[in-house]
């Protein structure tokens, strides 16, 4: 007989008492209170909104802010009916919210609580110190359009003796970050130097150099702004939020300790990045039609691979956008979210609290969801369950780490995914990689070295004889060869020669001779070979074409595609 365990016992009963509130607050707010009901143990809890309202009174009416979206503040409630909660309406009213609020149990209430604890030294910043605003960041991004403007600018607020320089600093480096569409900012500490760079189209990029007098207070602000301890140096995760006019970019900074001093990292996650719709992805036309067929299905799985930072992330909400109705119930389980969709529920994953992508998806299908997102396969019982829930009326979306869209089926059969019941399951796998656009206006012609125009021929020559239609991209496979390099010294329009970003992309979708294969265990090759079939371009192929129209460089598609792979 097992040994009694009074600490496990007493924990079983703790939880079970929390799940028994949990059920008994949403019963009451959906058929008492009619308010809108909320967990947030797995919602994140923004600062900005924490700082709304203050501690002592959130805690004496039992309110809790957690999120704000443009002049609408969330406030979750443990009693709806209170009079004090009425008049906290009217006060946010006075400062200019429009207020919703949702019914919580304590626990959900006591999360946030616990958040002012992390930025009660960290209250908005009084005029005069640091205040990050939107319009006032454009209005000094637009003077800032190349890394040498960038440069200038903090050269000339670091020789002046004011005492904000620190914050006039951080408003630069911010404002040239939106203005140049970089996507994370970094400062790195070295030996005798700290660095900060920029990453620009995928690719991190020098700034300048300070001394260390100047990073010391550089991190504070950093810290400050972003809710994060200031005196403690470990690692480290904190947001804020810039307003532009009615949208919100997010902040996400990291800080971890090194050799010489915290590396910090802010992300900026821009809604108008992520915002791409699907004809602009840069999919050929026969593959975008494929594509557009198997998203409208009412149920199916949709895989797409990639490694980290190949934009699987905005090919999914591209999709999502695109079959986005009222009429559909869409759920996305994400680690984290990084982009808010209007009319979707997103729900972000927590592993200290238990709640994965296995989790997520669970509880996503007793929501009766059209659609669901999950942000990625990593484990055996995530891969069943997705599979299940295509089968049974759902059109699932997701992610998996394999090389290429050949690898998508034995990575599921590798995760005990039963390869009959996967014929019916998957629809469509795709696999993509990002390659930097040449600048239209700069971009500078060469002639190919014999060994690269061979290969570049041999891949051409090789999907004529698989019976594709290349003349329909505006390539021979017996043409000149002529190709494009970017101008290191840029333009005007841009600062190196490169603008903005393109996918390079291949798809297998299940047809009748997949379905033949996929019961035998299928090795990667076997697989290619019924692809090939299909008439859609492979990513060596898609990748050469996009170079030879003059769209990326070789150099570019070489580094992320192999184009000696059989």
């Amino acid at each position: 007989m097992p040994e009694f365990d009074e600490s496990k016992e007493l924990k079983r009963i703790d939880d079970l008492k929390k799940k028994e509130e949990e059920e008994l607050i949403q019963m009451l707010a959906e058929e008492k209170y009619h308010v809108q009901y909320v967990n947030l143990n797995n919602i994140p809890i923004e600062n900005e909104a924490v700082r709304a309202i203050p501690e002592n009174e959130a805690r004496a009416i039992e309110a809790a802010p957690f999120k704000i979206l443009g002049h609408t503040l969330h406030v979750a409630v443990h009693s709806p009916e209170r009079s004090e909660i009425q008049e906290l309406h009217k006060t946010l009213a006075s400062k200019g919210f429009d207020t919703v609020f949702y019914m919580a149990s304590r626990a959900s209430l006591e999360k946030v609580w616990d958040r002012y604890k992390e930025i009660s030294y960290a209250d908005r910043v009084k005029s005069g110190s640091l205040d990050i605003a939107g319009d006032k960041l454009i209005e000094i991004g637009k003077d800032i359009h190349s890394i040498a403007d960038l440069t200038t600018a903090i050269e000339k607020i670091s020789a002046d003796d004011k005492t904000h320089k620190i914050s006039h600093m951080l408003e630069i480096i911010l404002a040239g970050a939106i203005s140049m569409n970089a996507s994370d900012i970094h400062i790195e500490p070295e030996e005798d130097r700290v660095r900060l760079r920029y990453r620009l189209d995928g690719v991190l990029e020098d700034v300048l150099f300070f001394n260390y007098d100047v990073y010391k207070y550089l991190i504070s602000r950093v810290k400050l702004l972003s809710g994060m301890k200031l005196t403690v140096v470990k690692n480290q995760d904190g947001r804020f939020s810039i307003w532009v006019g009615d949208s919100e970019i997010s902040v996400r900074v990291s800080a971890i300790p090194g050799a010489y001093g915290e590396s910090t990292v802010m992300r900026l996650l821009n809604p108008k990045s992520i915002q791409v719709n699907l004809e602009e992805l840069g999919i050929e036309p026969k593959l975008f039609k494929v594509i557009e067929h198997e998203i409208k299905k009412p149920n199916g799985l949709i895989l797409i691979t990639g490694p980290t930072g190949s934009g699987k992330t905005t090919t999914l909400y591209a999709f999502i956008r695109r079959i986005y109705s009222e009429e559909i119930k869409i759920i996305t389980i994400e680690d984290p979210i990084e982009y808010h969709l209007k009319g979707i529920t997103q729900t972000q994953t927590d592993s200290k609290k238990g709640y994965t992508f296995l989790e997520g998806l669970r509880s996503a299908l007793r929501q009766d969801p059209d659609v669901i997102m999950v942000g990625e396969i990593r484990d055996p019982e995530t891969a069943k369950i997705a599979v299940e829930s295509a089968l049974t009326g759902h059109l699932v979306f997701s992610t998996l780490h394999t090389n290429n869209a050949g690898g998508v089926i034995p990575r599921l059969i590798d995760l005990d995914v039963n390869a009959k019941i996967l014929v019916s399951a998957l629809t469509l796998s795709m696999a993509q990689r990002l390659v930097r656009k040449l600048c239209p206006i700069c971009k500078i012609k060469r002639d190919p070295t014999p060994e690269e125009e061979t290969q570049m021929r041999k891949i051409l020559t090789e999907a004529v004889t698989e019976g594709k239609n290349i003349e329909a991209y505006g390539v021979k496979a017996d043409q000149k060869m002529e190709l494009h390099v970017a101008n290191e010294k840029g333009c005007d329009k841009c600062h190196s020669g490169y603008k903005g970003r393109i996918g390079v992309f291949e798809a297998i979708y299940t047809d009748e001779n997949l379905e033949k294969i996929i019961p035998n265990n299928p090795s990667e090759r076997d697989i290619k070979k019924v692809g090939e079939l299909q008439g859609t371009l492979d990513m060596k192929e898609d990748g050469v074409i996009k170079v030879l129209n003059g769209v990326t460089s070789l150099e570019e598609l070489t580094s992320v595609v192999d184009l000696d792979e059989e």
